[in-house]
């Protein structure tokens, strides 16, 4: 089971995001405007590749994470994935993030 903490400690360390405690509670990780990752209800939510969506869904080790119905975003509980298995996501999800971003939001936060 990953912790709280080292849900926070691992996604504060990706280059460029930022932390925010929003939405009652829920703790948020960012880079630049893009949401990353978030704690909620017990669980994890990050965005997947839609290879990775369909894996982790049809394993039941997640599911669509609520109030983001729209792409690949997924909610795992604490306890579905080996820490490392879930860091690797949340490493996804953060590169997906930024590819998303544009090229001016990207050099302001010193990613190229």
């Amino acid at each position: 089971m990953t912790s709280l903490a080292a849900f926070d400690r691992f996604c504060r360390g990706l280059r460029g995001t930022n932390f925010v405690v929003q939405w009652g509670g829920c703790h948020v990780h960012k880079v630049g405007p893009k949401l990353t990752a978030l704690s909620m209800e017990g669980g994890y939510v990050f965005k997947a590749t839609p290879m990775g969506f369909a894996l982790l869904t049809e394993q039941g080790l997640a599911r669509r994470a609520p109030y983001l119905r729209q792409g690949y975003w997924l909610y795992v509980e604490k306890d579905a994935l080996k820490q490392a298995e879930l860091f690797a996501y949340l490493r996804e999800s953060y590169r997906l993030a930024v590819a998303a971003l544009t090229r001016a939001q990207r050099r302001e936060l010193g990613l190229g």
